[in-house]
């Protein structure tokens, strides 16, 4: 429905891409602009499905490639949004990362997988642990923690470090564009990561097709 005059979106309206151009931009009852958001969300759904199918062709490991891209892209456009990352999507995630390497999809066995999903939560939350001690305030979600130890379920825990570090890059950068802006950021001014760490593990799904060190 819009979100501004509550009205259902008819169906055609829903194609992606076609019905954001066929509308305008706008609602189709009340003409309110309808946020650039939701097409780049489905462009990057698009571009997931032909990375996909690039590096893996038609394959298992095609398949919960692209499955684990999409639920990069809705846990990265979410936190984004709201500074949530809902457990249902996190935590199955996780679990579609032990079964994929149940399967000997991604070059994990099963238990470097869980190894991996023990040790992203775990590392996170001791981070968070700390900082909480020291200043008093969160510095890092729980969100953030299951969403690297999905990551690590997908890929083992040796993928862990390239990937916060990418991610810490990655939000550094956006945090830095953000103040050239003109927000104002200052020491306890929120900041979601997950955008970065979605980010991140896209690009080690990348990596690994590609057969880079430390990712494949």
């Amino acid at each position: 429905y819009c979100p501004s005059c509550r009205k259902p979106i008819r169906s055609l309206h829903l194609i992606p891409l076609a019905g954001y151009a066929m509308l305008g931009g706008k609602c189709a009852d009340c003409s309110a602009p309808i946020s650039l958001r939701y097409p780049l969300v489905e462009v990057a759904g698009a571009a997931a499905g032909i990375i996909a199918l690039a590096l893996f062709g038609l394959s298992l490991e095609g398949a919960g490639a692209f499955v684990f891209f999409l639920y990069l892209i809705a846990l990265g456009a979410i936190d984004a949004e709201t500074g949530y990352l809902p457990d249902v999507l996190t935590l199955s995630l996780m679990v579609l990362g032990v079964v994929a390497n149940a399967l000997d999809l991604f070059n994990a066995a099963p238990g470097a997988a869980i190894l991996g999903a023990i040790v992203g939560y775990g590392a996170f939350r001791l981070v968070d642990m700390i900082f909480l001690r020291l200043r008093g305030i969160e510095g890092l979600g729980q969100g953030d923690a299951k969403l690297l130890g999905a990551i690590g379920a997908w890929f083992g825990w040796p993928v862990l470090p390239p990937v916060v570090f990418l991610a810490a890059i990655m939000a550094l950068i956006g945090v830095g564009l953000a103040a050239l802006r003109g927000a104002h950021i200052g020491r306890e001014t929120p900041i979601p990561f997950g955008p970065a760490l979605a980010a991140a593990g896209g690009a080690a799904m990348i990596a690994h097709g590609l057969n880079l060190p430390y990712f494949s």
